[in-house]
């Protein structure tokens, strides 16, 4: 189970991210997901709470925590 904080974390409205199309390899989703946390005024502490949860397990692990930490747009 994936603990997101809620203290640092940009407002929902603000940080909607489409990752289709991003590369699959993890290092670039792990970039494209923080880039966009940086964009949408997440602080600090709050991505790296981030990359260690991304890094904390394998590549289901990290597609798990990157649409934790974002709002995810689902409209395919």
């Amino acid at each position: 189970m994936i603990t997101v904080p809620t203290n640092g974390r940009p407002s929902s409205e603000a940080c909607s991210a489409d990752l289709f199309g991003c590369d699959g390899n993890a290092f670039a989703i792990m970039g494209t997901t923080k880039s966009l946390l940086r964009t949408y005024g997440a602080t600090k502490e709050y991505v790296a709470a981030y990359l260690a949860e991304a890094m904390s397990g394998d590549y289901d692990h990290l597609l798990a925590a990157s649409v934790a930490y974002l709002d995810i747009n689902n409209d395919y």
